[in-house]
C-alpha cells in the first residue's frame, strides 16, 4: 500500500479561493471600471475630444500632475531623510515619531483637509505668518501642493525603511575604511541600494496624490483655471448631470492610474532583477 504523503490544507482549495477571489476582484474593481468604460464608448469621438479637452479640464490635468509630481519629489528627499532618522538613530519619543509617519493613512482625508485649512489659512496658526510677509499658503496652487505631500509622505518612508534595515551599517565602515568621503559613500554604497524603493515610493506618492480629493477640496480654493483639481472637476460634473463629462475624464485618469500601475510593476520588476545578480 502507498501511503498518501499529500498533507491537508488548513485553508480552502485552490478552487475555492479561486473563486471568492475571482468574486470580489469582480465586484470591487471589474464591475465599477467596466461601467464606467461602457459608459464612455457609447460617446462619440468628437464628444469624448470635446469633454476631456476644454480649457477648464486641460487646466485642471496640468495642475493635478503637476502638484502630484512636485509633492512626490519633496517627499522624495525627505521621505528618505526620515527613514533614515527612524532606522539608523534612536532617540527620545521615536515611536511616536514611526507612529506619527502613518497619521495620513489613518485620518479621513476631510479632516486633513480641514486641518490644513485650519494651519494655513492667512489666519490660520502658521499661516498668519506667511501672511504678514504677503506670503499666502492656502487657496493658492501651493496649498494643493503641500496638501498632496501630507498625503504622500508614508508611501516613500515605508517603501524606503525596509530596504535601510536590510541595508549593513558595515559597507558603509568598509566605505570609509577604505578612504572614501562621506558623500561618495552615499553616492556609490547607499543610493545604488536604495534607488529603486526610492522610485517605487516616488510613483506610489505620486499615483496616490493623482486621484487625491478629501485632503484637497477644502485647502485649494477650487478656482477654476487656476486652483480646481481633477477629481473634483469630476464630482462637480457629476453634480451637474453631466455624466459624459465626468465620464470621459474619469476615463482618463483612470488610463493614468493604469500607467502609473505598470511603472510600479517595471519598478518592481527591474529591482529583483538588481538584486538577484
Amino acid at each position: 500500500m502507498f501511503s498518501s504523503t499529500r498533507r491537508r490544507s488548513v485553508i480552502p482549495g485552490f478552487g475555492l479561493t479561486l473563486g471568492f477571489s475571482l468574486l470580489y476582484l469582480t465586484f470591487i474593481f471589474l464591475i465599477p471600471v467596466g461601467s464606467l468604460l461602457l459608459y464612455t464608448s457609447l460617446m462619440s469621438w468628437e464628444e469624448f475630444w470635446r469633454a476631456i479637452s476644454h480649457p477648464q479640464v486641460v487646466a485642471s490635468y496640468k495642475l493635478s500632475f503637476s502638484a502630484a509630481f512636485i509633492g512626490a519629489a519633496i517627499n522624495l528627499v525627505f521621505g528618505a531623510l526620515v527613514a533614515w532618522v527612524l532606522v539608523r538613530y534612536s532617540f527620545p519619543g521615536k515611536r511616536l515619531v514611526d507612529g506619527l509617519i502613518d497619521l495620513p493613512f489613518a485620518l479621513p482625508t476631510a479632516v486633513a483637509g480641514i486641518a490644513l485649512v485650519t494651519l494655513y489659512a492667512s489666519t490660520g496658526w502658521v499661516g498668519q505668518y506667511f501672511h504678514a510677509f504677503g506670503i499666502r499658503i492656502a487657496y493658492t496652487q501651493v496649498g494643493v501642493v503641500l496638501a498632496l505631500t501630507y498625503i504622500g509622505l508614508p508611501f516613500v518612508v515605508r517603501t524606503v525603511q525596509p530596504v535601510l534595515e536590510d541595508l549593513e551599517a558595515e559597507l558603509e565602515e568598509a566605505s570609509a575604511s577604505l578612504g572614501a568621503s562621506r558623500l561618495t559613500t552615499v553616492r556609490r554604497v547607499i543610493l545604488p541600494a536604495l534607488l529603486p524603493a526610492l522610485l517605487t515610493g516616488f510613483a506610489l506618492a505620486f499615483a496616490r496624490a493623482i486621484g487625491e480629493y478629501g485632503s484637497v477640496v477644502f485647502i485649494s480654493g477650487n478656482l477654476p483655471y487656476k486652483t480646481e483639481i481633477t477629481p473634483l472637476l469630476i464630482v462637480a460634473k457629476a453634480e451637474q448631470y453631466d455624466y459624459n463629462g465626468a465620464a470621459a475624464i474619469g476615463t482618463v485618469m483612470l488610463l493614468a492610474a493604469f500607467v502609473m500601475l505598470l511603472v510600479i510593476n517595471f519598478l518592481q520588476w527591474w529591482s529583483s532583477r538588481r538584486f538577484a545578480h
